[in-house]
C-alpha cells in the first residue's frame, strides 16, 4: 500500500494535523468511563486521544487519572456532545420514575 494514501475515512495524518495543538475535554480517575466518553465523541465523528496521567505509585499513590484531548478546533463541540450526555442518565432517570405506576413492591 502506498504510504502517501490512506484508506477512505482515515483520519487525516498530514504533517499539519500531526502537530496540531491538543485541548483536553475531559478528565477522570477511571479508564472505563473515559473509553465511555471516548466512544460517545467518536459515535459523533470528534476525533479523540486518551491520555495516561497514571504516576508512580510508590512516590505518588493515589495520584493520576486519564483525560481526553481533542483538536482545539473541535473542543467546544466535544464540550457539548460530553454535557448533553452528562444531562440524559438524569433526565431518563427522572421519566423511568414518572413511568413507573407500579408501586411500592409488595
Amino acid at each position: 500500500m502506498d504510504p502517501k494514501r490512506q484508506p477512505p475515512g482515515a483520519p487525516d495524518a498530514s504533517p499539519e494535523s500531526l502537530h496540531e495543538p491538543l485541548v483536553e475535554v475531559f478528565g477522570t480517575k477511571e479508564e472505563s468511563e473515559a473509553l465511555v466518553v471516548k466512544g460517545l465523541l467518536d459515535s459523533a465523528g470528534i476525533d479523540s486521544v486518551i491520555v495516561s496521567l497514571d504516576a508512580p505509585q510508590e512516590v505518588l499513590p493515589g495520584v493520576g487519572g486519564v483525560v481526553i484531548r481533542v483538536a482545539a478546533e473541535d473542543a467546544e463541540e466535544a464540550r457539548r456532545v460530553i454535557d448533553e450526555f452528562r444531562a440524559a442518565p438524569d433526565e431518563l432517570a427522572e421519566e423511568d420514575e414518572a413511568d413507573d405506576v407500579s408501586g411500592p413492591a409488595a
